[in-house]
């Protein structure tokens, strides 16, 4: 959707090598299966996704909105569409991730308009859906389903999650309105500054002044951006995000902690490792020990 999606994580489906890149994350608070550290930055997918809260309340937020999700309900975000889910309280949901491709049956197929029409509108970020409506039942009944299906694999597990996941596409597309194009918020403007110049000198010594500067606002105006946008400070989120950076390079390099620290702006050690414990529930090299011996 962003032109300046670059900027952001691209949090990549874990099946994505495989031959069938469907991936259901089961989220029970912060803990995830498969397991993913749940850093609240700001990301996107190139793939399509469906989240169903089995219990509690879960708030999603894109650049210029957030929507909070109950139990029972569900939610489809579009592919390429900035985002971060953060529960409230306890809580319990399911996320199926999947290529739009899966519902377009066959190359040069005339069912690609109706996902196509969906995946390329600018404006569709997000789909609520909720008990009030007919149809959105009709949506979350199918979501059910896909989590009893994972729950209970057959030997036709693989044709009938395409076959669900199609059902659900077609009640879907069948009801929804396209909305039309309009100004883009002037927060959402804002917010991709700040988060783009974040990306670029996260590793440096970034203050709120850096931040604001960044989009030609004050301060004030910048914390506020912050609390509209991902209901949460500057500084938390400066400091999330370079955890998140801190345990790709723990999963991905042999680099000692220390450098990885520094890389990614961090200069004391032991505060590096006292966030990132509070934030994994482990040590930086207990991190790296558990990714790569999983």
């Amino acid at each position: 959707m962003d032109l300046d999606r670059e900027q952001y994580i691209n949090s990549v489906n874990l099946n994505i090598d495989t031959d069938f890149p469907y991936l259901v994350l089961d989220v029970i608070n912060d803990n995830s299966f498969p397991r993913n550290p749940g850093f609240h930055v700001m990301h996107w997918h190139e793939d399509l996704q469906f989240i169903l809260v089995l219990e509690g309340t879960i708030e999603v937020q894109t650049l210029d909105t957030s929507v909070l999700i109950h139990t029972g309900e569900g939610l489809f975000i579009n592919k390429n569409v900035v985002h971060d889910v953060r529960r409230l309280e306890n809580c319990h949901y399911n996320s199926f991730l999947f290529p739009a491709y899966f519902l377009e049956f066959y190359a040069g197929s005339p069912a690609k308009d109706f996902v196509d029409s969906v995946t390329s509108n600018d404006r569709m970020a997000f789909i609520h859906f909720t008990t009030a409506l007919d149809w959105h039942k009709e949506v979350i009944a199918h979501l059910k389903k896909l989590v009893q299906i994972e729950k209970n694999k057959t030997d036709f597990y693989v044709y009938e999650i395409l076959v669900r996941l199609s059902l659900l596409w077609l009640v879907m597309r069948k009801h929804v309105t396209l909305p039309q194009e309009q100004r883009e918020s002037i927060v959402r403007l804002r917010m991709q500054k700040i988060l783009r110049f974040i990306e670029e000198h996260y590793a440096e010594d970034i203050t709120l002044t850096d931040l604001s500067m960044s989009a030609n606002i004050s301060k004030s105006e910048c914390s506020r951006c912050f609390k509209l946008s991902m209901n949460t400070t500057p500084y938390k989120y400066l400091t999330e995000y370079r955890l998140s950076k801190a345990a790709q390079l723990l999963k991905k390099t042999n680099e000692p902690v220390g450098n990885i620290a520094a890389a990614v702006g961090f200069h004391q050690m032991s505060h590096f490792g006292k966030c990132f414990k509070e934030k994994t529930g482990c040590s930086p090299k207990a991190y790296r020990e558990m990714e790569n011996n999983p």
